[in-house]
């Protein structure tokens, strides 16, 4: 579980992409640039990581933040085959990009598992999805942000989990 209350709990962004995600509070966010408040505390002061589509971005630039290593070779993972994540989204604003979320594997062999696009509203939604997997193969989970074209509008994430299984 992840509420970036401290840091970013193991979650490392990808070298290869155009921006990061970044850990920031909404006191310190400008007005109309995100969430009111983080969706664990409920606080101004509480976090979560975002990304804002900027000057500095194009449209279509890419900030990709990845999970731990989930091993299938847990002996509890191979009794549940299907693991879940739920997380949080706030996403935003007339001119948002999109979020993609990816199953990869440890050959890095990507699948799609949601692709949300626009604004979805000026609040914190819940979403919870099946990573399942063959084998034994390890994985990773990728959440992936990508700049629209207005200078306001951001994509928030808070509350990661991971269910127990694995």
């Amino acid at each position: 579980h992840c509420n970036f209350e401290f840091d970013l709990c193991g979650w490392k962004q990808d070298e290869n992409d155009g921006f990061d995600w970044h850990l920031r509070t909404s006191s310190t966010a400008k007005l109309g640039t995100g969430p009111a408040t983080d969706h664990t505390l409920q606080e101004p002061s509480g976090h979560y990581i975002f990304i804002k589509s900027s000057f500095f971005q194009l449209p279509g630039q890419k900030a990709r933040i990845s999970s731990p290593v989930l091993s299938r070779k847990n002996k509890n993972c191979k009794v549940c085959k299907d693991v879940a994540i739920i997380f949080y989204y706030h996403m935003f604003g007339a001119h948002i990009g999109s979020l993609i979320i990816y199953q990869r594997t440890t050959l890095k062999h990507e699948k799609i598992l949601l692709n949300l696009t626009g604004n979805q509203g000026n609040f914190w939604q819940r979403k919870a999805l099946t990573l399942s997997g063959d084998g034994d193969e390890d994985f990773q989970v990728v959440f992936e942000g990508m700049a629209g074209e207005g200078t306001k509008d951001g994509i928030a994430l808070d509350d990661l989990t991971f269910s127990r299984e694995c």
